[in-house]
């Protein structure tokens, strides 16, 4: 089997086709067996177990301290370098699938906390959504101006706001009162009033809900909002 049958073998394997038949020596078929294992661990695919994440460590690691002087290790080597490109581009999916893994719920990596960021229309218009008495110290009102929506509540005396819509995939939120969640009705996510995310059944966590800007003017609560 040739170098550019390898080659071949791995970007088809990369990009779902099928594959003809071959008969591969013993290395190819081992660079063939880690390609079929990179592209296993693609998106989609469920996340890499802790067996095969040493394997592979083991297994490049073992490749890069490889001798280079000897006339098999010469060949094999020259393999490497053939399917070098697709087998970088199958190692960035696991290192994709790697973080997933980490930011699954109950992973064993701790990522950093996603930070909230507001939103900034580049023109918009100050919009009316309560009157102040409508808005007491520690309540929490909906509001839906058109162009955006979102909640509203008072902490500290100052009104706060935060988007109503689910960064996951843009599912509109509804307010459990009881419980001071902010509810995705599409995939079991809830946030926090204050927009962080408290549950959720995702391969990743969603970001925070985005802050909105608000203020209180002459009795009225109002909102920042795009205009069209």
């Amino acid at each position: 089997m040739s170098g550019r049958e390898v080659r071949r073998f791995v970007e088809e394997l990369l990009a779902g086709k099928r594959s003809t038949g071959f008969e591969p020596d013993d290395a190819e078929a081992e660079e063939m067996r880690t390609a079929i294992e990179l592209r296993a661990a693609r998106l989609g695919s469920d996340a890499p177990s802790e067996e095969f994440l040493s394997g592979l460590q083991r297994r490049l690691a073992e490749q890069m301290d490889e001798p280079a002087e000897t006339p098999a290790a010469q060949g094999h080597r020259r393999r490497n370098l053939l399917i070098g490109t697709s087998a970088a581009a199958a190692a960035a999916t696991v290192g994709a699938v790697v973080d997933r893994t980490l930011l699954r719920p109950g992973g064993t990596g701790t990522p950093p906390a996603a930070q909230q960021t507001p939103l900034s229309p580049n023109t918009g218009a100050w919009r009316p959504i309560a009157r102040s008495s409508d808005l007491p110290e520690g309540a929490t009102v909906a509001f839906d101006v058109g162009t955006i929506n979102g909640f509203v509540r008072r902490d500290k005396g100052i009104p706060v706001a935060v988007s109503g819509v689910c960064t996951h995939q843009g599912c509109k939120l509804w307010l459990d009162a009881p419980a001071e969640r902010l509810r995705c009705p599409c995939h079991s996510t809830s946030f926090s009033i204050e927009g962080e995310v408290v549950t959720h059944q995702l391969p990743i966590a969603p970001a925070p809900l985005p802050t909105i800007q608000v203020r209180e003017k002459n009795g009225t609560i109002e909102v920042f909002a795009p205009t069209v």
